[in-house]
C-alpha cells in the first residue's frame, strides 16, 4: 500500500480525486480504488515542546535559568489534532511506501518529513520515500503532478533549512521574550513583552520612521524652472542646475538653500539667448515586468485595494483551495517552468471565461510570444502565482474578483508587446548656466494596457509612478538656439518621510538591505535579500498589533508608547534588521547545499548568549505603569464575569489564570 500524505485535509481530497475510484472514506484518510491511501495532516501536528518538557524548573519563568538551549530537541503532538496524528502514525507504519505531498515550500517540506521521522519509520522506508510538488488543485494538474514524483531525499537541503529556522526562532523568541519580560516586571511592567527575530527588527522599523518624523525640521529651498523657445516656436521646460560654485550655498542632498541666489540666476537668463550644449535620444524597450509572487502581490493589492498583506494571503488561499483558480500563493519564486508555456492557451481561455472584462487584453496577446518568466533554471520547489485552467468562478466574493484580476492581469502582460518609450534629455546653456530637460514619450504602451489604473487622486500623490508624456518633442540639434520666456523661482520645503502602512511595511520587508547598516551584511544578501518568508510575513504584521505594538490610523501604520519603549531599551542589534538578515542569508545557504546545519546553529546560540548577557544589563524602568493587551483583555473578560455573575447567571467560575505568560 502506497500512502499520500497532504499538508491539509483539502489537498488530500484533490490527490484522491485524482486517483483510482472507487474511494472508501475513513476516519482522517481515503482509501483508493486500487487499495492505495490518501491521508493528510491539518498544517502542524507536531510542535517544539515547551521549555519546562526539558525541565520542570523552566514553568517559571526566571532570568537565572538562561539561556535555555535543548539537547536533544524534543517534538510533541498537538493536542487540538492527536486524534489525527494517530490515524497517521497507523497508517504510515502499515504502508509499504511513503509519498510526501506537503505544500511546495520548506515548511511544507519539514511539516511531513518530520511526522514520518517521528513515528519511528526505518530508514530504508525514509530513503525510498517520494516528493509530488502540487501548485495547481484542479484533478488534470494534481494528475500531471502525481505522475513526475521525485525523491524525498532531493529536498533534505529544504528540510534542513526549515529546521534550522524553526529552531533559531524558538531559541530566539524564548530566551529574549523571557528575559525582556522578567526585566520589564520587576520594573512595573504587567505582561509579555514579545521579542522575535523578525518581528522585533520590523517594530523597529517602524518606531525609528515614527522618531524621525516626529523629530523632523523643515527646511526652505529652492529651485529655479525656466521656458525655452526654439526658434521654429517650440517650448519646453528645463531645471537649472546649480555649478560648484555654488555649493557653500546648498545642503548635502544638493538643495539650493538661498533664495536671492536663485532669483540672481532668473534674473541674468530672463529674455536671454542661449543654445543646445547636449542632446540625449534614445529609444527604450521595457520587457513586462515578471508574474507574482505572494509579496509582491501583496504589496500591489495593497496600493490599488487597501488590503493588508493577511487579507490578501486570506483571499489567495481561498482562491487557491476553495475555487481552485490559482496556483500555488505562498510562493517567492516570480518564474515559471518552460513545459508550462505550451498551457498558455488554456490558461488564457480560463481567464476570460471567469473575468470577461479581460477579453481585450486577451485578444492582444501573442502566444507564441515567451517572456523571460519562463526558465526551467529559475524554478525550484514552485513557481509563480498565476491562473489556472479552470473556467468557472462562480461563488467570487467582490475582493476574490479583485485579487483574482490582479493576478491574470500579471500572466497576459507575459504575451504583450515591450513598453516602448523615447528617453530624452536636453542640456541648454544659457549665461553661464546649465538647464536640463528630462523627457520620456510614449511610443507603444504594449505590456502597459493591461495595469489596473489607479484612482487619479492617488496616482498624483504617488511618487513611484512614472510621469510618460503623450506629445512628442520636436529633434533638436546641439547648437540650436534657445530663448529663456519664463523663469520661475519654486519656492520649496523638506518633508519628513511617510509613514509606513502595508504596502510599504511588505516592501520594507522583501527589501530590507535599504535598512541595512553593515554594508559587510548588505553586500553579503545580495539576491536572498528579506526578512521572513512568503507564508510568514502577514503573520508577522498582524502579530505585532496583537501584541500592542502596532496600531492604524486610517492607513497608516504606527508604534505604541510600549513598542517605542521596547525598541528603545533594546540593544541596536536586536532592533536593527542586520542581524535577522544576515540569518535569512545563511538559511537560504542551507536550503542551496552552500552551508551546513551546525555551520548556522552554533554561531547562532554563541550570539543568543552574548546577547542575553547585554540585556541583563538593560533597565526596563520606563515600562512602569505600561500594561499589556492581552493582560488589559483578560482584566477585561474577568471584568464580564463578575458582572455575568452579579446578574444571576450561573456561569460565575472565575477564569484559571495561566501558569505563565501567553
Amino acid at each position: 500500500m502506497i500512502l499520500y500524505i497532504a499538508e491539509k485535509p483539502s489537498l488530500g481530497r484533490a490527490i484522491a480525486q485524482a486517483l483510482p475510484k472507487p474511494h472508501k472514506n475513513g476516519d482522517g484518510f481515503i482509501e483508493l480504488g486500487n487499495g492505495d491511501v490518501v491521508s493528510w495532516c491539518i498544517g502542524h501536528l507536531l510542535e517544539q515542546a515547551e521549555p519546562e518538557a526539558y525541565d520542570p524548573e523552566y514553568k517559571k519563568w526566571h532570568s537565572g535559568h538562561l539561556p535555555i538551549v535543548p539537547e536533544p530537541w524534543l517534538l510533541e503532538v498537538k493536542s487540538k489534532t492527536r486524534k489525527q496524528f494517530t490515524a497517521l502514525k497507523k497508517l504510515i507504519k502499515k504502508a509499504d511506501g511513503l509519498v510526501n505531498v506537503g505544500d511546495p515550500d520548506r515548511e511544507g517540506q519539514l511539516l511531513i518529513d518530520e511526522v514520518i521521522s517521528f513515528c519511528g519509520v526505518s530508514k530504508s522506508k525514509i530513503a525510498a520515500t517520494k516528493r509530488c510538488l502540487i501548485s495547481d488543485l484542479n484533478p488534470a494538474s494534481v494528475k500531471k503532478s502525481l505522475a513526475n514524483l521525485r525523491k524525498n531525499t532531493d529536498f533534505i537541503p529544504l528540510a534542513t533549512s526549515a529546521l534550522a529556522r524553526a529552531r533559531a526562532d524558538w531559541l530566539y523568541g524564548i530566551n529574549m521574550t523571557r528575559l525582556c519580560t522578567v526585566q520589564g516586571q520587576q520594573s512595573g511592567f504587567r505582561g509579555v513583552l514579545s521579542i522575535g527575530r523578525v518581528q522585533t527588527p520590523l517594530l523597529g522599523l517602524v518606531v525609528k520612521r515614527d522618531f524621525e518624523i516626529e523629530n523632523f525640521v523643515s527646511k526652505p529651498f529652492y529651485e529655479l524652472e525656466v521656458n525655452l523657445k526654439t526658434e521654429q516656436g517650440f517650448t519646453f521646460t528645463a531645471k537649472w542646475k546649480p555649478s560648484e560654485a555654488c555649493q557653500p550655498y546648498m545642503d548635502e542632498e544638493n538643495r539650493v538653500l538661498s533664495r536671492k541666489l536663485v532669483e540672481n540666476v532668473a534674473s541674468r537668463v530672463k529674455d536671454k539667448t542661449g543654445s543646445i550644449n547636449s542632446v540625449s535620444d534614445k529609444v527604450k524597450k521595457q520587457a513586462p515586468p515578471l508574474p507574482y509572487n505572494l509579496s509582491v502581490l501583496q504589496i500591489d493589492a495593497a496600493k490599488l485595494f487597501g488590503l493588508s498583506a493577511k487579507q490578501v494571503l486570506d483571499v489567495c488561499q481561498s482562491l487557491y483551495e476553495k475555487h481552485k483558480l490559482i496556483t500555488y500563493p505562498r510562493s517567492d519564486n516570480r518564474y515559471l517552468p518552460e513545459e508550462h508555456f505550451s498551457e498558455a492557451n488554456q490558461v488564457i481561455a480560463a481567464i476570460t471565461s471567469v473575468d470577461a472584462t479581460l477579453g481585450d487584453i486577451a485578444n492582444s496577446a501573442d502566444l507564441t510570444k515567451s517572456s523571460k518568466a519562463w526558465n526551467d533554471k529559475k524554478v525550484e520547489a514552485h513557481h509563480a502565482i498565476i491562473p489556472t485552467q479552470k473556467k468557472s468562478g462562480t461563488g467570487l466574493s467582490a475582493t476574490e474578483s479583485k485579487v483574482y484580476n490582479l493576478i491574470a492581469r500579471q500572466y497576459l502582460m507575459q504575451f504583450l508587446p515591450t513598453f516602448d518609450y523615447r528617453q530624452i534629455q536636453i542640456d541648454s546653456v544659457i549665461e553661464g548656466g546649465l538647464f536640463i530637460t528630462r523627457r520620456k514619450e510614449v511610443i507603444s504602451e504594449g505590456w502597459r494596457m493591461a495595469l489596473l489604473q489607479r484612482p487619479q487622486a492617488k496616482k498624483t500623490n504617488d511618487k513611484e509612478e512614472e510621469d510618460y508624456s503623450r506629445g512628442r518633442m520636436p529633434e533638436l540639434k546641439v547648437g540650436d538656439p534657445v530663448t529663456c520666456t519664463e523663469a520661475l523661482i519654486l519656492d520649496k520645503n523638506t518633508t519628513p518621510p511617510k509613514r509606513f502602512n502595508d504596502a510599504s511595511l511588505l516592501s520594507a520587508m522583501t527589501g530590507i538591505s535599504r535598512y541595512v547598516t553593515d554594508p559587510e551584511i548588505r553586500k553579503i544578501l545580495r539576491e536572498t535579500d528579506g526578512i521572513g518568508t512568503e507564508a510568514t510575513r502577514a503573520g508577522i504584521i498582524e502579530l505585532l498589533f496583537k501584541r500592542g505594538f502596532l496600531t492604524r490610523q486610517g492607513k497608516e501604520i504606527r508604534s505604541t508608547p510600549v513598542g517605542r519603549q521596547l525598541i528603545e531599551v533594546l540593544p541596536t542589534c536586536v532592533s536593527a534588521p542586520d542581524m535577522t538578515a544576515q540569518w535569512e542569508s545563511q538559511l537560504e545557504g542551507i536550503s542551496q547545499r552552500e552551508l551546513r546545519y551546525d555551520h548556522f546553529m552554533i554561531p547562532m546560540v554563541q550570539t543568543l548568549d552574548g546577547l542575553i548577557e547585554e540585556v541583563r544589563q538593560v533597565k526596563f524602568d520606563g515600562f512602569a505603569g505600561f500594561e499589556s493587551v492581552n493582560n488589559r483583555r483578560r482584566k477585561n473578560t474577568r471584568g464580564k464575569r463578575s458582572r455575568s455573575s452579579r446578574s444571576g447567571s450561573n456561569s460565575g467560575k472565575c477564569g484559571k489564570l495561566h501558569s505563565k505568560p501567553d
